[in-house]
């Protein structure tokens, strides 16, 4: 089973003992309103897999978009923003599809590491060692040993429950590994971090296929979202949701650079020499953003991006997440769309792995519902998913949850796509959720038991580190 919640106790209780000096440095979220008003009124720009277009087709892609959606702010001043804090290009032609839970995550992984014939690289928060563990590393000691080359990267605290057999058994295999900041401080390759984590679930093959989202190596995916499910759930291998994307096309280079970055920063042995970056042709309409965030950089591109879009959104803002922990930003950003008529809907869990993330989340729950956020619970099955769909053309899928940890202390990797085509394939299964889900009104959820509320506020003294 997946637990993200239980091992970051075990080493948050650990950085703690370290001394208060540890948290004094934390980073702090960044003042949004400054930041993108800074960055306001550039003009959009798109790549293809020749590189950039003139200001001319530029313009015209920007029309086009507008034609099939309304002409909506979200197109001018989003992507603007977006250019303007990050690398990474938005880019044209590619193909995305979307999978739901690990049942039709995994057989799509398998089949592309089957089909690999140059390099796998591979990075991933928890990589079990259970049923589903191990087909990956056959396949991938397999690849290996036909010559093809295999790079893995791991987190230290996500691993802590995997056999170090387990991993040693890959690099006697051949597969080049890494372990993200060890949480072992005499085998930390530079400033021992126990912070930063990373967050990250991202397959690469040959540089031209990508997988990401929210979807670790665990047997918990294996049978997926199963209407009718429990808490059960949590300790059995049934009833995970969770949602990623298959990648193909030009911008799959840009999600290689950023696994690339992460080996380098992490003082990882040189690379076999391998095609990281094969010339890559047009595979579908689809136009894409990787947002890569890390807390090396000033502040969360993807928070920031997040909060922007929200700002922006005219219709709708519905999003899907698993760890609820809202700061002050975000919560202004949501009851602000609310308030201007967007319809805001939030789908979140109506249990979790970890009580403390939990009944933090809840306790916005009442100036949420105040400003006019529709909030649901999703029953059922565990769920995982971190998604936003915004005014009908705006997607993001990826490893980012709506919390501190998240937003400060974690690498994570995610996707926007642009485009109403996506889009609609997002709200259907927003919608098939929201079919799932039990709605949270005002004057039901003012009447919990006084034991929610003693949770919710001892669970707050804790949000930082959530």
């Amino acid at each position: 089973m997946e637990q993200e919640i239980a091992l970051h106790t075990l080493w948050r209780t650990a950085a703690t003992a370290v001394g208060a000096l540890a948290f004094a440095a934390c980073a702090t979220l960044p003042d949004t309103d400054a930041l993108i008003q800074r960055h306001a009124g550039q003009a959009a720009r798109f790549e293809t897999a020749r590189g950039a277009l003139s200001a001319r087709q530029n313009a015209a892609i920007l029309a086009q978009l507008k034609r099939k959606s309304g002409d909506i702010d979200i197109l001018d001043k989003q992507i603007a923003l977006e250019q303007a804090v990050n690398d990474s290009p938005l880019v044209l032609g590619n193909k995305v599809t979307l999978l739901q839970d690990g049942a039709a995550t995994y057989p799509a992984m398998f089949a592309a590491i089957r089909s690999a014939r140059d390099h796998i690289n591979l990075e991933s928060y928890i990589i079990e060692d259970d049923e589903v563990g191990r087909q990956f590393s056959e396949l991938l000691l397999a690849q290996q040993a036909r010559g093809v080359q295999v790079n893995v990267i791991y987190d230290s605290v996500g691993g802590l429950d995997t056999s170090k057999a387990f991993f040693e058994r890959l690099r006697q295999g051949g597969i080049a590994l890494l372990e993200f900041n060890p949480i072992n401080p005499l085998t930390a390759k530079g400033p021992w971090m126990i912070n930063h984590r990373d967050h990250r679930k991202l397959l690469l093959v040959d540089g031209r296929i990508a997988f990401l989202g929210g979807i670790n190596i665990s047997s918990v995916y294996g049978s997926g979202s199963i209407p009718g499910g429990s808490r059960k759930a949590i300790a059995n291998t049934d009833g995970w949701r969770d949602t990623d994307l298959q990648i193909e096309g030009p911008v799959v280079s840009e999600f290689q650079k950023l696994f690339l970055q992460t080996w380098k920063k992490q003082r990882g042995h040189p690379l076999t020499a391998k095609q990281y970056f094969p010339a890559l042709q047009v595979q579908g309409q689809d136009i894409v953003r990787a947002i890569g965030s890390t807390p090396d950089d000033p502040f969360s591109l993807m928070y920031l991006t997040l909060i922007s879009a929200i700002g922006n959104a005219e219709k709708q803002v519905h999003l899907t997440h698993a760890y609820f922990v809202p700061d002050p930003q975000l919560r202004k950003a949501l009851v602000a769309a609310a308030g201007r008529g967007v319809d805001v809907k939030l789908i979140l869990p109506s249990y979790s792995d970890s009580g403390l993330v939990f009944h933090a989340g809840r306790a916005h729950y009442t100036e949420l519902l105040q400003g006019g956020v529709k909030l649901y619970e999703r029953s059922g099955a565990l769920l995982h998913a971190k998604t936003a769909v915004i005014d009908g053309v705006w997607s993001a899928v990826g490893s980012s949850n709506l919390d501190w940890r998240s937003f400060l202390d974690n690498d994570e990797i995610d996707a926007v796509v642009l485009g109403p085509a996506f889009a609609q394939k997002m709200e259907a299964m927003f919608a098939s959720d929201l079919q799932t889900s039990q709605a949270i009104d005002l004057p039901g959820w003012q009447a919990r038991p006084l034991q929610f509320r003693l949770k919710e506020w001892l669970a707050q003294l804790w949000a930082r580190l959530l």
